[in-house]
């Protein structure tokens, strides 16, 4: 999720738009020009980047994406990176919402193709670029399969994949996963919903917390 540069130009489409909530269709086309901005951190295809201290953004749902969006912008989130991004240039509601529709319909595949004798090394090189699959993390898959359906699964669904407001799991950095665990449980960080004070998550202990994340980090394969 990157938005900490802007550049001269791109910043135009980036500026203070004052008003109420975004009434209108989305624009995808709006939002890749936006995207120009978040890719100095986020990747070109939202794809994330430095192996996990930027968390990917595409395939996130557009609801999920918005909501984060509008978390940083009110200072209900935190995070340095995102502070001149989002504050320093307020991002309007349409922005919002052109970007986060933008990055929630890209797919990136896990998986290389089998190419044809015919395709060239540009075709071969694209293809490969779009490819992203998590390295598996240490702990015990099985167990923190269990732990994952009794706790988490509800929410992020059985498959690791999101659902509405709940972000996708599955394909994330395991690296980025660590820190947001992290921010949870030192309440730096909420759940949805949750109020001020111990966490769901302050019940499992640091093995547990491991365990899990070396299931999620399966869910891709």
């Amino acid at each position: 999720m990157k938005f900490t540069f802007i550049s001269g130009g791109m910043a135009v489409s980036l500026l203070l738009a004052a008003g109420g909530a975004f009434a209108g269709q989305p624009d995808p086309a709006s939002g890749r020009d936006i995207n120009g901005t978040c890719a100095a951190c986020h990747g070109d295809l939202g794809e994330g980047g430095k192996h996990g201290e930027y968390p990917r953004l595409a395939g996130m749902s557009a609801k999920y994406i918005g909501q984060q969006l509008r978390a940083f912008r009110d200072r209900r989130r935190i995070n340095i990176p995102m502070f001149p991004f989002t504050q320093e240039r307020e991002l309007s509601d349409r922005d919002i919402e052109d970007i986060s529709t933008y990055l929630a319909a890209i797919e990136l595949p896990t998986q290389m193709p089998d190419f044809k004798p015919t395709d060239d090394a540009l075709t071969r090189l694209t293809v490969a670029m779009r490819v992203m699959q998590i390295p598996r993390a240490e702990g015990d898959v099985g167990k923190g399969a269990l732990l994952y359906d009794k706790a988490c699964g509800s929410c992020h669904s059985k498959d690791g994949g999101g659902r509405g407001s709940y972000p996708a799991l599955r394909g994330q950095y395991t690296r980025y996963l660590d820190r947001q665990l992290k921010e949870f449980l030192r309440d730096g960080r909420l759940h949805e919903q949750e109020e001020p004070g111990p966490g769901l998550l302050n019940k499992f202990s640091e093995a547990d917390l491991r365990d899990i994340l070396a299931y999620i980090s399966t869910l891709d394969d």
